[in-house]
């Protein structure tokens, strides 16, 4: 790890610790690294290596809106190869929260997301992407991983 120091002024100093502070923070080298990954995350999503990502989309809806619903799935139906898991939870006889767990390239989750969150009835939509470096499909381990049902793959990496 890699040690450097910065100055503050005094009143850039009690901002930062007040924001530490509400975020509870134990000390000021982490809150520095989290803001430096969070902004450095950014840049690399908007560079062509920022190709592709892991992402979080959140919405809720009343699935009582006119065929809402049935427009949502077919929304994610249409794009299933970015979907790796959705979690479905009932706030009130009315309203629903969807959390999508989604993959692949930065362009087509963005697309997505903003296709569900533009939908009428659809509230509060957030995207959280974390862009990924890809790591090319390998073996598992040979014949015996093979046997035992692993099958090749791609990992994929945070890019910060």
């Amino acid at each position: 790890m890699e040690l450097f120091t910065i100055s503050l002024d005094d009143r850039l100093a009690e901002q930062f610790d007040a924001w530490m502070a509400s975020r509870s923070y134990a000390n000021r080298s982490e809150a520095v690294r989290d803001l430096l990954r969070a902004e450095l995350g950014k840049s690399q999503l908007a560079s062509p290596a920022g190709k592709h990502c892991i992402a979080c989309l959140s919405y809720v809806f009343n699935h009582h809106e006119r065929d809402l619903a049935e427009r949502l799935t077919s929304l994610h139906h249409a794009h299933h190869d970015l979907t790796i898991s959705t979690m479905h939870a009932h706030l009130d006889h009315d309203h629903c929260l969807e959390t999508v767990i989604l993959r692949g390239r930065t362009q087509a989750v963005s697309h997505f997301a903003d296709e569900v969150c533009a939908e009428r009835g659809v509230h509060h939509g957030k995207l959280n992407i974390i862009s990924v470096e890809l790591h090319e499909p390998h073996d598992p381990a040979g014949p015996k991983r093979r046997a035992a049902g692993a099958a090749p793959h791609v990992h994929l990496k945070p890019g910060i």
